[in-house]
């Protein structure tokens, strides 16, 4: 009996360091990075979650001093530094500690123009996605790998992890007529892939009319079923709102608020986890949520005062009234369903408050992806077969 123990306890060691086995991500796979670079002038598209784990350095910084040729830095929304505030335009701006040109990919222009790729023989790509569909890097992503294709320009993507895992998919499809920089892709909701699987699909897929010559640098030990703090992977808000991984769980579910006349938790520390209005009850409201007995999640009733906060919030709605709301409680996130949660605080606002509550459809179109979030009702259908066609693109088990 002594001895099947100690067989059983080491048997658990392994597994336990089999699952805890330190991810490498691909900007930390410098030397492939050089050697692919070698010879080659290079625009890196990233911003400030583009550094590498093991040491925390900005990965420009790293390749400028292996003596890669890089000629210019394109930044996606939120800017180079990630300290620009929701939707705020970027505009072109100089590298103090590099003194490299960066080109904003959220302001006049959200595609490299041809003149700005001229001088350009690869790109490489490094930005941290939260793994939902209207993440605007996903939009940045695509319209990098199309320009690339139409000048010839090889397209280096270095892969990093779903921090919110690569197992659920959840919600519609998005549906080509309701195409915006916030849903650019046929692709449900919460997606479950990385941003290199999610690049080879665009190949794949032909989701662009030309697919450019695309290498994908891969993570190494990193398996679907791996939350971020489950890694060794350090976590970078990857945007101002997006502050833990907490809220990057409830965020495709509770993103689609911002289509409505709610406060979405802009203005506080707290956004998509909370949200509220005026003419809110929030008993009511709580315990109409609690009622619905939805997997992996409970409701608590708060009530806070928006603010704007510098790099976070500007005018966010009902700004300095006071917000009666609930307050999201993940008790479960491997069965919590951040979407279905999402489309059934919708639909019990609706029910609840029919003359206060407004849906913005033209919005909601867009972050949604279908024309009718009200008649909504297949949920089954769309993220099986989105599941079927993505598996042929996975990298990693």
């Amino acid at each position: 009996m002594k001895n099947l123990f100690l067989l059983i306890s080491f048997m658990c060691v392994i597994s336990v360091h089999g699952q805890t086995e330190d991810i490498i991500l691909g900007n930390e796979n410098i030397d492939m990075i050089v050697q692919l670079s070698t010879s080659q002038k290079v625009a890196v598209v990233g911003n400030h979650t583009s550094v590498l784990s093991s040491s925390g350095t900005h990965l420009v910084d790293t390749l400028v001093s292996r003596g890669v040729d890089i000629v210019k830095v394109f930044a996606p929304e939120h800017g180079f530094r990630g300290d620009r505030a929701n939707g705020a335009l970027i505009h072109d701006d100089i590298d103090l500690k590099t003194g490299l040109p960066i080109l904003s990919l959220h302001g006049k222009s959200r595609k490299p123009s041809p003149t700005t790729l001229s001088d350009i023989d690869i790109i490489i790509f490094d930005i941290q996605d939260v793994g939902a569909r209207f993440y605007t890097y996903l939009s940045t992503l695509l319209l990098v790998m199309e320009a690339a294709a139409e000048a010839n320009i090889k397209v280096i993507v270095l892969d990093r992890p779903n921090p919110i895992s690569g197992i659920k998919v959840e919600g519609p499809i998005l549906e080509i007529q309701n195409q915006s920089f916030v849903g650019y892709y046929p692709i449900p909701i919460r997606y479950g892939l990385t941003i290199g699987e999610l690049a080879i699909m665009i190949n794949g897929e032909n989701w662009i009319d030309k697919t450019p010559n695309l290498e994908v640098v891969p993570l190494k030990n990193w398996e679907r079923s791996f939350w971020l703090d489950e890694t060794n992977i350090n976590w970078v808000k990857p945007s101002p709102n997006i502050p833990n991984l907490d809220i990057a769980t409830i965020y495709p579910g509770m993103c689609l608020l911002e289509a409505t006349n709610m406060n979405e938790g802009r203005g506080t520390n707290k956004p998509f986890k909370r949200f509220g209005a005026p003419w809110v009850n929030k008993k009511i409201l709580n315990e109409s949520l609690n009622a619905l007995d939805l997997p992996g999640v409970s409701f608590i009733p708060v009530s806070y005062i928006p603010s704007d906060i510098p790099g976070m919030a500007n005018n966010p709605k009902f700004k300095n009234k006071v917000c009666h709301g609930v307050e999201i409680v993940i008790d479960d996130r491997n069965n919590y369903n951040s979407v279905y949660t999402g489309f059934k605080v919708l639909m019990t606002l609706k029910k609840l408050y029919p003359n206060d509550f407004k849906i913005n459809s033209k919005r909601m179109k867009k972050l949604w992806g279908k024309d009718n979030i009200e008649e909504f009702k297949d949920w089954a259908t769309p993220s099986n077969h989105f599941s079927t066609i993505s598996k042929k693109y996975h990298l990693y088990e």
